[in-house]
């Protein structure tokens, strides 16, 4: 039996921005089912481990929720070491007969490191500092190389500037922008 296609639901950039020992992570709010932009101002910005990292979403809604909520009992069990909570995590993803059908990415942040945890079982932490996600993910990652070359923006400003930048280009996008900071 030949199963429908289900519509491809694309919606979000998250970037996340280390600098001057703060981190920053934002994303926008634009939701889409198809062609069609279904909510305009979708939170996908999450403080975790008593406000020492943050966590940013792209992907099917539900699937982000339920890998936030295993992320945190991660770094409870790991006493919020943030690389061990990601990488047992991943392996989970990856291996669970559950989990690994589960359709997002997660983009992490605390003071000192800036990771993406994917369901292919990778753990990146980028050289510069500078992770970015979902459908606008490249704009905003370039517009944020450039802007921690040539500027001296804190963090914050930084990922709020990449995050417009992206919302003028990605059609995915919008300028209904969360940027929270620790």
């Amino acid at each position: 039996m030949k199963h429908p296609k289900r519509p491809v639901i694309r919606s979000t950039t998250v970037i996340g921005v280390l600098r001057d020992g703060k981190a920053a992570l934002g994303s926008d709010g634009q939701m889409t089912l198809g062609n069609t932009v279904v909510k305009h101002s979708t939170r996908k910005i999450r403080s975790l481990y008593q406000g020492r990292l943050l966590a940013g979403f792209a992907g099917a809604t539900a699937d982000a929720i339920t890998l936030l909520d295993r992320f945190e009992e991660k770094l409870e069990a790991y006493n919020g070491k943030l690389e061990r909570a990601a990488v047992e995590l991943a392996r989970d993803w990856r291996t669970d007969k559950y989990l690994r059908r589960l359709e997002a990415m997660l983009a992490i942040v605390s003071s000192e490191r800036a990771l993406i945890i994917s369901g292919t079982g990778d753990v990146i932490e980028p050289e510069d500092g500078i992770v970015a996600i979902g459908s606008g993910s490249m704009y905003a990652l370039a517009a944020a190389r450039s802007l921690m070359k040539h500027t001296g923006l804190s963090a914050r400003d930084i990922v709020r500037e990449s995050l417009e930048t992206a919302a003028e280009i990605c059609i995915y996008t919008n300028n209904h922008i969360v940027v929270e900071e620790v």
